[in-house]
């Protein structure tokens, strides 16, 4: 294998045991909780004629036979009536007439009451994403003004920009993540936010490690200090381990409440959505 520095080796190191930590969990997990069949994930079911909560829509007579039958051995719901209206549109989009009649997503059509446990389920990453967004935004005001052309009024370049995630070259991954969210708050279905901003923007994860370096003195005790193996006159109760992260779960106690949420959420993440999704339940 080809030479790793040691930080590339500890990040692989820290991502093989993570896998190797969610695949145990994920077989613990099957064994402990038995198989169901939930609603939610069980395919549609033959209903009588005429229900407004069909799959597939138009007269059955038009659809060959051996789609039928096929249809009817899979258990999806056969309907007659009259064609459905997005046929006659003149871009038929099936998907978007799915969105529309089923699914109820559109411009605030996700703001109930009944829907506030999904919005408080969507609450961190937005917050994140949002105080990102306002750190960055007061940070680089002129930056943000002139969308990124200038970094500062009188149009000089800066020596040594900042770095991390205050650096200008972060500025249009920012505004991503900003449209993503308002988007996703305003016209999707909530519960989806987490993963939406996940999957698409890096700021979910480049702001909270910024907090950390910012707000957390023991992690910067533990980077400005070489590692060397513990010696016997370390201070009592507290260890400091080779991995950052690790040395903020093992002295859990003194770091800072910032610390605490940030690392608090995303175990809680990890640990329920390994839980409940392999096994098939709704998670976001």
């Amino acid at each position: 294998m080809w030479p790793l520095d040691p930080s590339q080796k500890e990040v692989l190191r820290f991502a093989v045991s993570c896998r190797a930590l969610t695949l145990v969990l994920q077989a613990l997990f099957n064994a402990i909780i038995p198989d169901h069949h939930a609603e939610a994930f069980s395919p549609p079911h033959l209903v009588p004629s005429g229900s407004m909560d069909q799959l597939v829509e138009g007269p059955a007579h038009s659809i060959p036979k051996p789609l039928v039958q096929l249809a009817v051995d899979k258990g999806y719901r056969i309907a007659e009536g009259n064609k459905p209206p997005w046929c006659s549109w003149e871009l038929p989009l099936i998907y978007s007439y799915i969105q529309d009649i089923y699914w109820n997503v559109g411009f605030l059509r996700y703001y109930e009451l009944k829907q506030v446990p999904n919005f408080l389920l969507a609450a961190p990453v937005a917050i994140l994403v949002a105080w990102a967004t306002w750190t960055y935004v007061t940070t680089h005001p002129w930056l943000c003004l002139t969308l990124g052309m200038q970094r500062n009024k009188n149009n000089e370049t800066l020596e040594k920009p900042d770095p991390g995630f205050l650096s200008p070259r972060v500025f249009v991954y920012l505004v991503h993540a900003a449209a993503l969210l308002l988007f996703g708050t305003l016209c999707m279905h909530v519960q989806v936010l987490t993963r939406f901003l996940g999957s698409s923007t890096p700021i979910v994860y480049w702001f909270p490690a910024h907090l950390l370096q910012d707000q957390e003195p023991l992690l910067r005790s533990l980077e400005t200090v070489p590692w060397k193996p513990p010696s016997g006159n370390s201070p009592p109760g507290q260890k400091i381990p080779r991995n950052s992260v690790m040395g903020l779960l093992y002295n859990w106690k003194t770091c800072s409440l910032v610390t605490r949420c940030i690392l608090g959420y995303f175990l809680t993440y990890w640990l329920l959505g390994l839980l409940l999704h392999c096994n098939f339940l709704p998670w976001t």
